[in-house]
């Protein structure tokens, strides 16, 4: 996975900022591999911990791929260096994008899913900011390329947003509508968004005002479900929201609710 380094930094306007990922976890499907999704942890967290929430699910045709962020500092933490997709200095839509870590991370995702076999629907999902890189690179699908300009090389089937927010949702409608064949991506693309509604982290009206931005720019398919009483984590209602919706989007095999 190394050439993604070489990969991510050629499009970029500089590579001094390049930081190494950190170990992928994979959960192998127990059935037909029908699917492939990346999944994305929160600030501070790691591959291992998303891998072990993901094999409990009954999605036996869904090969799971758990990357880990790079270390670096981040200046919502005060500059406290922990595993993160992307610098962040305000939770939510309003801060100033990183545009450079937003690219260099959705390009190593991009990676992981390029050498799936051609009969297997991929997607990508997440929590909290690796739901927002998740919903970044629905942006970038859309689009065909990265924020700088690099071409973006898979097509996605299916993204998942949990707690989360969508980077540079400003400017996003006028990104798509300059190209037919952006719009037709938008509008093919099914997005689920969940959000607790007692979230005192990523506020719930973060995760509403995406989906509102996704679906005035063109994305027609977005779910978004609130919940009661849930705070920045996930529970198992939730996780069953996510299984139900991926099977029906994904039309997988074999499902057991």
């Amino acid at each position: 996975m190394s050439h993604a380094h070489s990969h991510t930094g050629s499009g970029s306007r500089t590579t001094r900022r390049a930081f190494e990922f950190g170990k992928t976890h994979v959960v192998r499907p127990k059935g037909k591999h029908q699917a492939t999704i990346v999944w994305l942890h929160g600030l501070g967290d790691n591959g291992l911990s998303s891998s072990q929430l993901l094999e409990s699910l009954p999605l036996a045709n869904i090969k799971w791929i758990c990357p880990t962020a790079p270390t670096r500092p981040v200046a919502i933490l005060g500059g406290f260096p922990c595993t993160a997709w992307f610098d962040v200095g305000e939770l939510s839509e309003d801060g100033p994008d990183d545009w450079e870590g937003l690219d260099a991370s959705a390009a190593h995702i991009a990676n992981l899913l390029s050498t799936e076999p051609a009969d297997v629907k991929v997607g990508i999902g997440g929590f909290s900011m690796g739901a927002a890189i998740a919903l970044y690179s629905s942006t970038c699908y859309a689009m065909g390329r990265y924020g700088n300009g690099m071409p973006y090389p898979v097509c996605l089937r299916a993204v998942v947003g949990l707690s989360g927010w969508l980077p540079g949702s400003r400017s996003l409608g006028n990104k798509i509508e300059v190209s037919h064949e952006s719009r037709r991506r938008a509008a093919s693309l099914p997005i689920l968004l969940c959000h607790g509604i007692s979230d005192d982290v990523v506020h719930c009206k973060y995760g509403e005002k995406s989906a509102q931005s996704l679906s005035s720019a063109g994305f027609r398919y977005i779910a978004f479900k609130s919940y009661e009483g849930l705070g920045h984590y996930t529970v198992p209602r939730e996780m069953d929201e996510v299984s139900n919706w991926l099977s029906s989007r994904l039309g997988l095999e074999g499902f057991s609710s």
